[in-house]
């Protein structure tokens, strides 16, 4: 572990008092509900990346033939009760969902986002990861996914807030990915890295999320040069994490808008993937 680590792992303990548990806005009672009666097959697995586990949450689809597989890149919040929320939801769309947590040991105090005290202490932590480290956790993850015997071999990606920006990196450091789904995560900056994709890149975006946005044309830029597919939705009016904000039925009109053409758009995308 770096002193980096140790340090704010000491840190995020005296602050917690090592608290094992989250209370976030995100541990509503409408995902556990969604998790709890859910008729789903969910389960926790163990994959190793050498001496490391990555603890990821695995929910299949209720279908009698082989599956595509989606590997759910979670935001920067952590794997938490609406990422694995979403897990259920792709599989309820007929989807092998698979939802890696990449705080998985993080320190011997923190194995796992659970393990920290709230939204703030798990982004903190992330934000600290080493990024090499991070790609080669996904990739371990990927190998299991496409490796799952109810998976017919095809894989995608998708990737929400900081797990956007990590499925577009993905795909500039491995061929593992058919298909590759950014939801408002910032482009790679290295323009020479997008010559190594070769699968399309689809985009979902806010219109009110400059921050992000300001990132798309240097991806346009370079995936056009390279003569690779990258197509690009920004849905007015939305703003960031619009698909987790706009689960709530009285939310914003433009994010509710945004999320459920996203998701239309979502599965017609990974459809693809059946052939």
């Amino acid at each position: 572990m770096t002193m980096k680590k140790i340090i704010l792992a000491f840190t995020l303990c005296f602050l917690s008092a090592c608290s094992s548990s989250i209370e976030t806005t995100d541990n509503t009672g409408a995902k556990k509900d969604r998790l709890n009666e859910s008729p789903r097959h969910h389960e926790w697995v163990e994959i190793k990346n050498g001496d490391k586990t990555i603890y990821s949450w695995v929910v299949y689809p209720e279908r009698n033939d082989n599956a595509p597989t989606v590997l759910v890149i979670h935001e920067n919040r952590g794997l938490n009760d609406w990422a694995r929320s979403l897990a259920d939801q792709i599989a309820e769309a007929g989807y092998i969902a698979v939802a890696p947590d990449l705080l998985s040991s993080f320190s011997e105090k923190f194995t796992r986002t659970s393990d920290f005290a709230d939204d703030d202490a798990a982004r903190d932590a992330l934000y600290t990861l080493d990024p090499v480290e991070v790609q080669s956790d996904l990739e371990a993850v990927a190998a299991f996914a496409k490796s799952i015997e109810a998976s017919n071999g095809k894989l995608a990606t998708a990737g929400f807030c900081w797990g956007g920006a990590k499925s577009f990196e993905f795909a500039t450091k491995s061929q593992a990915a058919d298909t590759v789904l950014v939801f408002y995560g910032t482009s790679p900056e290295n323009i020479e890295a997008y010559q190594n994709i070769n699968v399309p890149v689809y985009g979902f975006y806010g219109g009110n999320d400059e921050r992000v946005n300001t990132t798309i044309d240097r991806a346009q830029s370079a995936m056009q040069s390279s003569n690779l597919p990258f197509e690009v939705e920004i849905y007015d009016g939305a703003g960031h994490a619009y698909m987790r904000s706009g689960e709530d039925p009285n939310g914003e009109k433009a994010n509710i808008e945004a999320r459920n053409k996203s998701w239309n758009r979502m599965k017609e995308i990974l459809s693809t993937l059946e052939q």
